[in-house]
């Protein structure tokens, strides 16, 4: 994701259209609202969307963007198309939820919990891996990306979206210097994990983005394990830190639903 994108995350606290920079026109159109009306249960599993004439009429738009708007979703695991059939909605379980327009429409439709809470359990349990695996396999050029995303952190502790920038900047690094191709394409998944996590606790009550600083010494932490090459303090200080968001994202998942 580029830099770009992920401003546009943090910019969008309410996250409305946070997802626009990657469908736009009349085509997103389409792929927006179906794939919102899906992951929200407007068009449960099993069901058939409304007809192609039906899709023109109501989105403006023509019989070609349907019909790519469709393969977009098709991509994306929400749909099945079959001629003379029709369109089917897929089972949850076969949805893409890695991807980012999937993350976005979760979190427009306010199931950020139901899903937020999967993701930390899987970070919990590979982004450890990664730190220990970059421990025993870090490149000097891969420990520099480290640190200079550390260094970058603590320099804009005060500053919730350029920290971000860079605490994404920091796990990406360490998802690629564990070597590891498959933990390397999750990676990705965290970037947008990030950006939906900051833009959930910027929207709760009494957030504060000078807190920083304390979260910072934790990624040290973690980078000091890496470059030492103590594999086991690695894994259990990236732990400790994914232990530590999931604690600050529930309580402001909380703090969203009480209000």
């Amino acid at each position: 994701m580029s830099t770009e994108s992920i401003d546009t995350w943090t910019r969008a606290a309410g996250m409305e259209r946070a997802y626009g920079y990657a469908i736009k026109g009349a085509q997103g159109r389409v792929i927006d609202g179906l794939g919102s009306a899906i992951v929200g249960g407007r068009f449960p599993p099993g069901s058939l969307l409304p007809k192609e004439p039906e899709l023109i009429a109501e989105y403006g738009v023509s019989r070609t963007s349907v019909r790519e708007s469709l393969k977009v979703l098709a991509a994306k695991g929400l749909v099945e198309v079959r001629q003379r059939v029709g369109t089917r909605v897929r089972p949850r379980e076969l949805w893409n939820v890695f991807d980012s327009d999937i993350l976005a429409w979760y979190h427009s439709e306010g199931l950020d919990e139901e899903i937020m809470r999967d993701l930390v359990e899987l970070r919990q349990i590979l982004e450890p891996s990664a730190a220990r695996l970059a421990a025993g396999r870090a490149t000097a050029e891969e420990l520099g990306r480290i640190e200079r995303a550390l260094v970058a952190m603590e320099e804009h502790a005060t500053d919730g979206e350029s920290y971000l920038r860079h605490d994404v900047e920091f796990h990406m690094a360490v998802y690629a210097a564990s070597g590891n191709v498959l933990l390397q394409r999750f990676g990705h998944l965290v970037v947008d994990f990030l950006n939906l996590s900051f833009a959930i606790q910027q929207r709760a009550p009494l957030y504060d983005a000078t807190g920083f600083a304390s979260d910072a010494e934790s990624h040290r932490v973690v980078y000091a394990a890496i470059a030492r090459g103590q594999a086991d303090v690695a894994a259990a200080a990236m732990l400790d830190l994914i232990l530590t968001g999931r604690t600050a994202l529930v309580e402001a998942l909380e703090r969203l639903t009480d209000r």
